[in-house]
């Protein structure tokens, strides 16, 4: 069976990730697009908004991958379930828990696939490091997780916003992979959230999930990227991986792992989940940064032009 899909919002990461992944992938059919920002070009019908690509191509389509800001994910999903179609939705799935909740109860009542595709959890390393931590009970966890916005982000305003996550944005990657590797759940027992005046959404945040258990998020880093999160475990071993799980070591000695790539991966298992009217979504990443905002401590920094 042939998947038709269409790309709802069309960025950097639908280009560079989504539209290679389906074109490298025979199971696929990349048959049309919808975005605001005009055609793209990439040789397929092309729709301002989703409701123009449903209305004109009833019987076309088999699902969607939702690329959009996360305030419009849940409107545009449910959307697309009620119209029959599979929806795989971008990280993260949708701006609350309330709205990932209810597009898991349409896609039930709908008989149709929804996958969360947290892409940052087909990193690379992230089996092996899952598999090294097993049954073990965990000391320490240090996730440092620094970057630039104006590299990343240039001139996008959305992330600022209500609903926009700020410096979770990419912070909830590292979540992602946290909450797939460790043997026991994280909760957040403090947070320190830094939001530039102005700015209602933060560029800098704190965790602690108690007994040495932390993560550190910063948009500020000038100095290349650092995505790395190390774990020690009671017996004293240490896993770590980095370049955001792309490589991982166990006590310094690096790990061999398939050089497969995230995107792929996540139409992968996609494919998998059609085929089987299956759903696939992993709520503890927005569980987590929605317990931050629950109970963090709000600091006003310089403003962020």
């Amino acid at each position: 069976m042939t998947i038709r899909i269409a790309i709802i919002g069309y960025g950097k990461i639908a280009a560079d990730q989504h539209v290679p992944a389906i074109h490298g992938d025979p199971r696929y059919e990349l048959a049309a697009v919808a975005t605001r920002q005009g055609d793209p070009a990439i040789g397929v019908p092309w729709f301002a908004t989703p409701d123009e690509m449903f209305a004109a191509m009833p019987g076309g389509l088999d699902a969607v991958a939702i690329c959009t800001p996360p305030s419009v994910r849940h409107s545009i999903g449910a959307d697309a379930l009620k119209a029959g179609l599979h929806v795989l939705l971008e990280k993260p799935p949708a701006s609350t828990l309330g709205e990932m909740d209810d597009l898991g109860r349409l896609a039930a009542r709908a008989g149709r696939a929804l996958y969360a595709g947290w892409h940052s959890q087909h990193a690379a390393g992230v089996a092996g490091a899952k598999a090294a931590l097993a049954g073990e009970r965990i000391a320490a966890l240090d996730i440092r997780w620094f970057e630039d916005v104006r590299k990343w982000h240039p001139g996008q305003q959305w992330i600022w916003e209500p609903g926009g996550f700020g410096v979770f944005d990419p912070g909830i990657n590292a979540l992602s992979i946290a909450t797939r590797i460790l043997p026991m759940p994280l909760f957040v027992r403090s947070a320190r959230l830094v939001v530039p005046s102005g700015r209602q959404a933060p560029i800098a945040a704190d965790l602690d999930f108690g007994d040495r258990l932390a993560a550190r998020f910063d948009w500020r880093h000038r100095d290349g990227e650092q995505w790395t999160i190390s774990v020690m475990t009671e017996m004293g071993k240490k896993v770590e991986l980095r370049s955001g799980g792309a490589h991982f070591t166990i006590d310094g000695a690096e790990q061999a792992v398939e050089p497969r790539g995230e995107y792929p991966s996540i139409y992968d298992r996609f494919a998998d989940l059609v085929a089987n009217g299956a759903s696939e979504v992993d709520g503890e990443p927005l569980r987590i940064v929605a317990d931050a905002f629950l109970v963090g401590r709000r600091e006003t920094t310089e403003p962020f032009e």
